[in-house]
């Protein structure tokens, strides 16, 4: 946390922390906010389904290290759902029977899950 008094911004009081607040309410079980270099520990600690990082490289790392073949990265503030494989298109292995599809699966049912619950929230 690189919050060190505002001295660096104060995101993690006035957005992030509340956020968090509501979504308990909501009867989510939410943790954190971690610093970036410490946030896969606690997703090893605590076996957790998802992260939120305001930033795509502040724990795009660290996913692909727990999760390569199988880790989704999830777009946000967009109207559409966007959800892509951690692994990129992987052309270099392309018409070799080397790829795995978890990724593409696991991007494809959490796209269409958000579809659904956005249009169950209408």
């Amino acid at each position: 946390m690189a919050e060190k008094g505002g001295l660096f911004g104060d995101e993690e009081q006035t957005i992030i922390k509340p956020a968090m607040e509501i979504a308990k309410q909501q009867g989510i079980d939410v943790y954190g906010p971690y610093p970036a270099d410490t946030t896969i520990k606690a997703v090893q600690d605590l076996k957790l389904d998802a992260v939120v990082s305001m930033y795509h490289d502040q724990f795009a790392t660290a996913l692909k290290m727990l999760g390569f073949e199988r880790g989704v990265t999830v777009q946000g503030g967009i109207p559409i759902p966007i959800a892509t494989a951690n692994h990129g298109t992987a052309y270099n292995i392309y018409g070799q029977n080397l790829a795995s599809p978890s990724a593409f699966e696991n991007a494809l049912f959490i796209s269409v899950n958000m579809a659904k619950n956005a249009l169950l929230a209408k």
